[in-house]
């Protein structure tokens, strides 16, 4: 594996590809933080099991696991996913597993950003942080690929959509956030995006998900399905604070064009009724620094744009919710050739994220 500091992938003519083109294979991360994953995290890891077999019909899985959880990882997994002991310190892949670009001979290269547990000393979620941040490079150099080394850059895979024809889409609340880059003006920071994706035109949602303490990464609120097509989550209840920031959204991609000159086509994907901690599910969270993780009552951010596109699949989260019908018919109408395969996310979503946050594509 060659670590590249001298050029960046626009020069080498590599771009990110769309997540919706043909992948090799998908990197998943087995969980265990205590304070993340509630009572030992068993319900968890079985939630990420059936993500992991959902995607593993139609491409190659790897989940990384600690030494500790290792044979735990092994016995629950079947045979033809791939498991690997590799240590961090959370399981979000999305955020810190290399971002992966390709050109136009197929090679394939990876990213390795600057990862700080969402915000740093700023308004981070956790420290340390120091072996998610290694996870990039071990992860080319497990998969034999060279990696362009960007770690003065804080970016997590989820503040980032990209449509493989020129256009990325982020949201201002997480890369213009004080814990991420806060001495690059807006214009830098699309400078570093357009030499690493290869792409011409940054489009700015100005709002995520409400409470997302991502700082409300992208693609728990809008994410491409189609060069030109999104999907935006998206609620009609005017009294929910939600529909202020979807609004906002909405109203930004109607007037937006992407990097050919079209018109963003936007389909609007329901959100689920306002899903909220127990204090049951509290309980069996350990505290974090000395403070609670979770407090009964609290606001968690649930989507179902947050689902993975694999070659032969849509992954998506389920609630529980009379929405899940409604989003899952949406999703199967944009995606007809692929089977839309809902997964109960109740689990994955207690830990701060869910299915896409979970998930990195390697492309083929």
């Amino acid at each position: 594996m060659e670590i590249i500091k001298a050029s960046t992938p626009s020069a080498d003519g590599f771009r990110m590809p769309a997540e919706f083109e043909p992948h090799q294979g998908c990197i998943l991360i087995f969980p265990e933080r205590a304070d993340s994953w509630q009572y030992g995290g068993y319900a968890a890891r079985r939630a990420f099991a059936e993500v992991a077999e959902a995607i593993a019909r139609s491409e190659q899985v790897t989940v990384c696991a600690s030494g500790a959880q290792y044979d735990n990882a092994r016995a629950l997994l079947p045979a033809h996913i791939r498991v690997v002991e590799m240590s961090s310190n959370d399981a979000w892949a999305r955020d810190y597993a290399p971002t992966f670009v390709k050109n136009d001979t197929g090679v394939i290269r990876g990213i390795d950003w600057g990862f700080n547990a969402w915000g740093g000393l700023h308004d981070g979620l956790y420290f340390p942080w120091d072996k998610d941040d290694q996870m990039a490079r071990k992860l080319c150099d497990l998969l034999e690929k060279d990696v362009y080394c960007k770690r003065d850059f804080i970016l997590e895979g989820g503040s980032i959509h990209v449509d493989g024809e020129g256009t990325c889409m982020v949201t201002e609340s997480c890369l213009l956030s004080g814990g991420r880059n806060p001495a690059l003006s807006r214009e830098e920071i699309e400078e570093v995006l357009r030499a690493y994706l290869n792409v011409s035109k940054i489009l700015w949602l100005p709002r995520g998900i409400y409470n997302d303490e991502t700082n409300e990464h992208v693609d728990n609120i809008c994410a491409f399905t189609a060069p030109g097509e999104v999907v935006l989550a998206w609620t009609e209840d005017r009294t929910d604070v939600q529909y202020a920031m979807s609004r906002a959204c909405l109203d930004y991609l109607e007037q937006a064009l992407d990097a050919k000159g079209r018109r963003i086509r936007v389909h609007k994907l329901p959100l689920p009724q306002p899903v909220t901690v127990t204090e049951e599910e509290c309980r069996g969270l350990d505290a974090c620094r000395d403070q609670p993780t979770r407090t009964a009552g609290e606001r968690l951010a649930a989507s179902y744009v947050n689902f993975y596109i694999a070659n032969g699949s849509i992954v998506m989260p389920g609630f529980g919710d009379p929405a899940d019908q409604a989003a899952k018919e949406i999703l199967q109408g944009l995606f007809p050739d692929r089977e839309v395969v809902q997964i109960y996310a109740r689990d994955i979503l207690i830990g701060g994220g869910n299915i896409h946050c979970i998930t990195q594509q390697v492309p083929v």
